[in-house]
């Protein structure tokens, strides 16, 4: 008999996890249609197998919300192997119980018609004691899924009864914004499904120790690939708006006559490959600014622009951060000096970009012809590079292990030389991380350049940097004029654009700027990865 009741409780143990699995799955999915609909990557006037998107939504909240409720009702009552604690935790009850203080407040509110804050919020507040009591009175399987439950189950009612629908809006008062049915429903989703998500993963584990570690693990799980999904969509988004204008009129060949036409669904042109192809011509990143109109504006001057700030700012920040890094670490002594090094890159490497630009605006442009001029941004943007190259090159030196450097020693190489030999090549692939990431920052920076670099954004030609240096026979004997020229670049670009009301006018001429850009500053990534990948072989051989 013993027997056949340890049977039975496995069995239903199983089956209890695998609804809590089911539970977890439909709650992440419906995270992630929610996302999707906030990007607009999926209309929210959407129907799948003739059900409206907000009654799918609905109808999976409330059915989670009432599977999560069985789950703890079930542990309760001993039907599941569970070892739940004593309480949910003052913590956990906190939270439910600011969610009850939001929800009490906004039913009495805006239902109830309690308009008078003194009405409200004693409503408000009772209600959130209440879920505070719920959350933390009862065993942890009860605390934990009950008001998860409740959550899910209060949301998807709204949806499927009509309450919150795609003509839905709401203007509080007191605010200017108007917040509505599209925007709100995928929100409550995506955060009620989370909520429940976490409840069934607790009691997937049987609650206590394992359970809040998994249930711990599943937000933190699902907070990168919603970091991954959200960064996706944006780019995606970013895609969709201006693919079909990056793309128009390329073309690709020899002969004066396509030698055949090639379609690309979802743009406004086709597109010209001519065979063979011996020359290659994208009309929006190798034309400039057209003011006679014949042929199509593009941004070729901002991309080369925004190339040499960036070549000029790495230049200038790499050899000082990295040589920085190797005097503080192999030769300064480690004390109050270095301590006071660390705090001052630290606080650098935090300063608001903008103040950069207006030193940059007071000290260099009048100096260096006292106008804007790429040097002038190449020199701003490789001053607020240089903090971070300097943190992550001392990062990357100091884990290179001791036992290198004594085994130099050993062989009776000088300092210099097991630096140069040893300690360096160990630390490149850090180094090189560090300066993807700043480089990374600086490539997109708009309001530093705007002070002293930009000037026509409408150029027609890019800055011909490598031509113009000049031999002089006296000091300072090599010159280069366009150094000291203003220049165009993408962020820049695209904000003039947007500024000038372009981006209303022909909004696809902007979505592809901002494309670009994305590619350009991805481009940039892509080198030091490559770079990084090699160095980490070379260690390797």
């Amino acid at each position: 008999m013993s027997y056949e009741s340890n049977n039975l409780v496995a069995d239903e143990s199983s089956l209890a996890e695998r609804v809590a699995a089911g539970v977890v799955g439909l709650n992440v999915f419906s995270v992630i249609m929610g996302l999707a609909a906030i990007f607009q990557w999926t209309e929210v006037e959407s129907t799948f197998f003739g059900v409206s998107l907000f009654d799918l939504y609905g109808a999976s909240l409330l059915v989670t919300g009432v599977a999560v409720v069985a789950l703890g009702v079930a542990s309760r009552a001993d039907l599941v192997d569970a070892t739940p604690d004593r309480s949910a935790g003052l913590l956990t009850g906190g939270l439910f119980g600011l969610i009850g203080v939001v929800t009490g407040a906004l039913v009495a509110s805006q239902t109830l018609g309690l308009s008078s804050v003194a009405l409200w919020l004693p409503v408000a507040l009772l209600v959130g004691a209440g879920v505070v009591a719920v959350a933390v009175l009862p065993r942890e399987d009860i605390g934990s899924t009950l008001p998860a439950g409740a959550l899910s189950i209060l949301v998807g009612a709204l949806f499927l009864l009509d309450v919150l629908t795609v003509a839905w809006e709401w203007e509080p008062q007191g605010f200017s914004a108007t917040f509505t049915g599209p925007v709100v429903v995928p929100a409550l989703t995506i955060f009620a499904g989370l909520v429940c998500a976490w409840a069934a993963a607790k009691s997937h584990e049987g609650f206590g120790t394992q359970g809040r570690q998994a249930g711990a693990y599943l937000l933190v799980g699902l907070n990168a690939f919603g970091m991954l999904g959200v960064l996706l969509l944006l780019v995606l988004f970013i895609v969709q708006k201006g693919w079909s204008r990056m793309v128009e009129g390329i073309k690709l060949g020899l002969f004066s006559e396509p030698a055949f036409w090639f379609h690309m669904p979802g743009l406004d042109q086709y597109v010209v490959f001519e065979i063979p192809g011996v020359w290659f011509h994208w009309p929006f990143t190798m034309n400039g600014y057209s003011l006679s109109g014949d042929v199509m504006n593009g941004v070729m001057p901002s991309i080369v622009g925004t190339v040499w700030l960036v070549v000029g700012a790495v230049l200038f920040a790499v050899p000082l951060g990295v040589g920085a890094a190797v005097f503080l670490t192999e030769y300064a002594e480690q004390g109050g000096f270095t301590r006071a090094v660390e705090i001052a890159t630290n606080g650098l490497w935090s300063t608001p970009s903008i103040v950069y630009g207006l030193f940059g605006y007071a000290f260099l442009v009048p100096r260096l012809g006292n106008s804007t001029s790429l040097m002038s941004g190449q020199l701003v943007l490789g001053f607020m590079l240089l903090p971070l190259v300097l943190i992550t090159s001392r990062e990357a030196i100091q884990t290179v292990p001791d036992e290198y450097r004594d085994a130099s020693a050993a062989l009776g190489v000088s300092q210099w030389e097991t630096i140069k030999s040893v300690v360096l090549p160990a630390a490149m692939p850090g180094v090189i991380t560090g300066v993807i990431l700043g480089v990374g920052r600086i490539a997109g920076e708009t309001a530093p350049i705007l002070l002293v670099a930009t000037g026509n954004p409408q150029a027609t030609s890019a800055p011909a940097l490598l031509s113009g240096f000049q031999f002089t026979s006296s000091p300072p004997f090599v010159a280069n004029p366009v150094l000291l020229d203003s220049i165009s670049a993408l962020p820049y670009k695209l904000y003039a654009t947007i500024t000038a009301g372009v981006i209303s006018d022909d909004p696809a001429f902007g979505w592809a700027t901002a494309l670009v850009l994305l590619v350009v500053v991805l481009s940039f990534y892509a080198v030091g990865i490559a770079s990084r990948i090699y160095f980490r072989r070379k260690l390797e051989q």
